[in-house]
């Protein structure tokens, strides 16, 4: 038997599909490109009309845009001047509400100063002996220039001697009395002093103005003697019958008055402010020499104001 030759057959298998991996390369090309295209959507709807002009410019002008100075707003922090522009004007915005808040809470914090003081000043006129018995001639309000405190004529009980500067002994003791309070604060005090529209014919040349002048310095001169400091008065004012009390009955004695007003810090300011010379008074009236002082401290010491405690005769209320 004749041998046959074996032959054997192998099947080469080939693997289909493969095409390597540049598909790869192309599909993050595509996916950085989407992602870029899709960044800069965005910066543009966010952007300022000042941040596209200034890459407006760039792109127009890449040269001459960074020679003339201007920062190269392609970048991760954008246009550094506008950026820094809009910081510093978010900062300023961020000062200026700070501090109108502390302007703010400073004036309410003078204001609760005012009504504890308001309150602490009645409670001293109930309990007080010598000022409970003149309460219905202390008036107490606040205004706008702060805390006043009047002192007016009843019928029968004038502050002043008529048609002069000197002092009734109680409206010294009222005056010895509210100067503890008013001396413990720190605020400024305006002292005025009125007079009512019957004019003054005492002396030629001397009217009502003189008058309640010379009547509000000598309400100054008994406060500092009562403790009142002296760099503590910022005004001393004398309006005659300008400014009524009762308009209605010019002649009327409440209109005679003493006004005393703790000034808050606004009044106080603008007072220094007409002056002409910050931190210094209206007028010279308000700084006593030392003579004076010395003479009110033993008039204060003695008890002796210049006046006999004599009782009030119908007579001396007449202005």
């Amino acid at each position: 038997m004749d041998d046959q030759p074996i032959i054997v057959k192998r099947v080469k298998k080939v693997a289909g599909g493969h095409h390597g991996g540049s598909w790869k390369v192309a599909f993050a090309d595509f996916a950085t490109a989407m992602m870029a295209f899709f960044l800069v959507l965005w910066l543009t709807a966010t952007a300022t009309p000042e941040q596209k002009l200034a890459v407006q410019g760039y792109f127009r002008d890449p040269v001459g845009y960074t020679e003339g100075g201007a920062a190269n707003p392609v970048d991760l922090g954008g246009s550094a001047s506008v950026v820094e522009a809009s910081d510093a004007d978010q900062a300023d915005h961020e000062i200026r509400i700070d501090d109108q808040r502390i302007e703010t809470m400073a004036e309410q914090l003078e204001q609760r100063q005012m009504e504890e003081l308001f309150q602490d000043l009645k409670e001293q006129i109930e309990n007080s002996e010598t000022l409970s018995e003149f309460k219905d001639q202390l008036l107490i309000d606040i205004t706008d220039e702060g805390l006043r405190i009047q002192i007016v004529d009843r019928s029968q009980r004038p502050m002043f001697d008529s048609g002069s500067a000197q002092l009734k002994y109680y409206s010294q003791d009222i005056l010895f009395e509210l100067a503890k309070p008013l001396g413990s604060v720190p605020n400024k005090l305006s002292i005025t002093g009125h007079t009512d529209a019957t004019p003054f014919g005492g002396r030629p040349g001397y009217t009502n103005w003189e008058l309640s002048a010379d009547r509000a310095n000598t309400a100054r001169r008994a406060l500092v003697a009562g403790g009142v400091r002296p760099e503590q008065i910022g005004r001393v004012v004398g309006l005659a019958d300008s400014v009524l009390f009762d308009q209605d009955d010019p002649t009327a004695p409440v209109n005679r008055r003493i006004s005393i007003i703790v000034l808050n810090k606004k009044a106080a300011g603008e007072i220094q402010g007409r002056a002409g010379r910050s931190g210094e008074p209206l007028i010279d009236l308000t700084q006593p020499t030392e003579a004076e002082q010395e003479a009110a401290r033993e008039q204060l010491e003695s008890g002796d104001w210049g006046q006999e405690k004599e009782p009030v005769q119908p007579g001396e209320l007449n202005w």
